[in-house]
């Protein structure tokens, strides 16, 4: 299967999975959002978040295991470095008012302004570090 049929399929998922949210239960499918609802849960409010953040899961596993040649993800990151990324993008999506699901799915999808800004600082940041980490750094 060519690489874009499976983007365009993956694509459509997650804008189907939004839109399902968003039309049933009235939440906007920001990923950081639903994680931080588990962490400080709020009663009565916890069980469609811990079911979103597994269905991410587990679907990511059920390709690996049923597309064959599927990518796989990396090992070899160190586990502080991974730490310090992880609390560096809890920091941004507290400082930019949501992550990249949001805004960038569910935000672009509601024509926001805002979340049109986010998106554009979330591509420029990820193009100047990508440059920096791959070109510049080594």
């Amino acid at each position: 299967m060519h690489a874009w049929v499976t983007a365009l399929f993956g694509g459509v998922l997650i804008g189907l999975a939004a839109s399902l949210l968003l039309w049933l239960n009235g939440r906007v499918a920001g990923v950081s959002g639903i994680l931080n609802g588990v962490v400080f849960s709020s009663a009565g409010d916890t069980a469609w978040r811990v079911a979103f953040l597994i269905g991410l899961i587990a679907a990511g596993g059920l390709y690996m295991a049923a597309v064959p040649g599927a990518s796989l993800p990396r090992t070899d990151y160190s586990r502080v470095a991974l730490i310090v990324a992880g609390l560096l993008v809890g920091f941004g999506t507290r400082m930019g008012n949501g992550c990249t699901s949001g805004h960038g799915v569910c935000g672009l999808g509601r024509l926001s302004l805002r979340s049109l800004v986010a998106v554009i600082a979330f591509m420029a940041t990820a193009i100047v570090t990508t440059f920096i980490v791959r070109h510049a750094w080594s």
